[in-house]
C-alpha cells in the first residue's frame, strides 16, 4: 500500500470503514492465535459464553452475538461433536436448554483464551496503556448502547 493511503486515503474520515479495518486486523490475529487450539473466533466466543455461569441458551448466546441462531446452532454442534460443550436441560424453561462448556471446553478455553490475550496485547501495543482503556470503553459504548 502506498503511505498516502495511510495519510490522506479517500476512507479515512469514515468511521465505519476505520472500525471494519481494525476489526479485520483483530480477527486476523485473533483466528492465527485460536488455529492451533483448532478453534475460530465465533466458536471461540460461544465457547467463552459456555464458560461463563449464565447458562445461556442457543438464543441467548445467537442475540448476544448478534448472529443469526442457525449460525449458533452449527457452532454449538460442532463444539458438542467435539466434547467441549453440552447442552442441558434450563430449568427456568423446560422448551430451551443451556450451552454448557465440558470440562475439557473449559481447559480448552483457559488455553484459548491465553493466545487470544497474547495476540490482542500484540495488536494493540500501538496504543498507550489510557489509549488502550479508552478504546475499549469507547467499544464497550458503541457495542452495548444503553
Amino acid at each position: 500500500m502506498t503511505s498516502d493511503l495511510r495519510t490522506g486515503g479517500p476512507l479515512l474520515n469514515d468511521t465505519a470503514f476505520l472500525l471494519a479495518r481494525a476489526n479485520a486486523q483483530s480477527l486476523a490475529a485473533a483466528h492465527a492465535a485460536l488455529a492451533e487450539h483448532g478453534l475460530r473466533v465465533r466458536s471461540y466466543t460461544v465457547l467463552a459464553l459456555a464458560v461463563s455461569e449464565e447458562r445461556l441458551s442457543q438464543r441467548d448466546i445467537a442475540e448476544y452475538l448478534r448472529l443469526d441462531p442457525s449460525q449458533v446452532v452449527a457452532l454449538v454442534d460442532d463444539l458438542q461433536t467435539r466434547g467441549l460443550v453440552t447442552r442441558e436441560p434450563d430449568p427456568n424453561d423446560r422448551r430451551a436448554k443451556a450451552v454448557i462448556a465440558t470440562p475439557a471446553g473449559r481447559r480448552l478455553h483457559t488455553q484459548a483464551e491465553a493466545a487470544v490475550n497474547a495476540a490482542e496485547r500484540d495488536l494493540l501495543s500501538v496504543l498507550a496503556a489510557d489509549e488502550q482503556a479508552v478504546l475499549r470503553d469507547l467499544l464497550l459504548r458503541l457495542g452495548f448502547p444503553a
